[in-house]
């Protein structure tokens, strides 16, 4: 699965990776879900973004909200826009994003999922999922939770083996995704910290994880679902890295053009990207391709990159 990313999975990027490596579920970046009293418990450009795929590869709507009334006023408005997933958001670190708790910040007062959970498996025709982190500041929080997923009726879990107050700091700790999987019968897809192939696999081999959802190990490269098919090699030469990295950017950098407006927008997305890679090979172009100013100036030095 590719990995909800506020700010970059965007329909241009996943459009490009449905097209590249075709991952078997992709998400939309989250929607926030407005509080009662709204108009519209989702915003009008956020629903345009509504399907049951892209492509032909299912395509989950991620929410994240505080209201619970406002959240299933959400999930009923996301299905009438053609939505057949549904993806709830326990995991973003940046919780305080409202007024109330949201994301990873409604495990700070986990009483309130017991009414949530199950209004929203009602309200949701299709698949319900829950992405979730480890724990708000306990990584066995996760333990006491699955009760109430199994008994709403959750169709799988994604979980990030991190605490929320970790945010991306340490490293995700895959000891509890394999107890997770040995506690509950729901499919547990592991996130967090899967950037090569050797990654994935190890987690696959000692979690018994149903599968993985890849983040900025995937925004970073692209070819790390096929790495981990075993049908591209899962350590590129440089000359190889080269040839990805300038397609990559290169093919971005069109699709971006057609949904953002100006150089501004354009980089600033595009940028983003830039920020997932660490890869020492390509340091110097990367470096460049930071400062560039204009898109005239980045597609130039992505062309010279060698």
């Amino acid at each position: 699965m590719l990995a909800p990313m506020q700010g970059l999975t965007n329909r241009a990027l996943r459009a490009l990776f449905i097209d590249w490596v075709r991952p078997d579920v992709v998400f939309t970046e989250f929607m926030r879900v407005n509080p009662g009293g709204a108009r519209q418990p989702i915003r009008a450009g956020d629903l345009r973004e509504v399907a049951a795929a892209e492509g032909g590869v299912p395509l989950a709507v991620q929410l994240i909200g505080h209201d619970h009334d406002a959240l299933e006023a959400a999930a009923r408005a996301a299905q009438e826009a053609g939505a057949v997933h549904i993806n709830l958001n326990l995991g973003c670190p940046y919780g305080r994003m409202t007024s109330g708790l949201t994301g990873g910040g409604m495990l700070r007062r986990p009483e309130g999922l017991e009414a949530l959970i199950p209004a929203l498996r009602r309200a949701i025709a299709g698949t319900f999922s829950v992405k979730v982190r480890a724990g708000y500041d306990d990584p066995g929080q996760i333990m006491t939770l699955l009760p109430l997923f199994e008994g709403a009726g959750v169709d799988f879990l994604v979980l990030h083996p991190r605490t929320v107050v970790q945010e991306y700091a340490g490293h995700a700790d895959h000891a509890v995704t394999a107890e997770v999987v040995r506690q509950t019968r729901l499919p547990l897809i592991a996130n967090g910290d899967i950037r090569k192939a050797a990654d994935g696999l190890r987690v696959l081999r000692e979690t018994g994880a149903a599968g993985l959802m890849l983040g900025r190990g995937a925004i970073a490269d692209p070819l790390l679902f096929q790495r981990l098919r075993g049908k591209a090699p899962a350590e590129p030469t440089g000359d190889e890295r080269v040839a990805i990295l300038k397609r990559y950017l290169g093919e971005l950098l069109k699709g971006y053009g057609g949904i953002f407006c100006g150089d501004t927008q354009v980089l600033g997305k595009i940028k983003g990207v830039l920020a997932t890679m660490d890869d020492p090979f390509l340091a110097k172009g990367l470096k460049q391709l930071k400062k560039a100013r204009t898109v005239a100036a980045f597609a130039s030095v992505l062309r010279d990159i060698q």
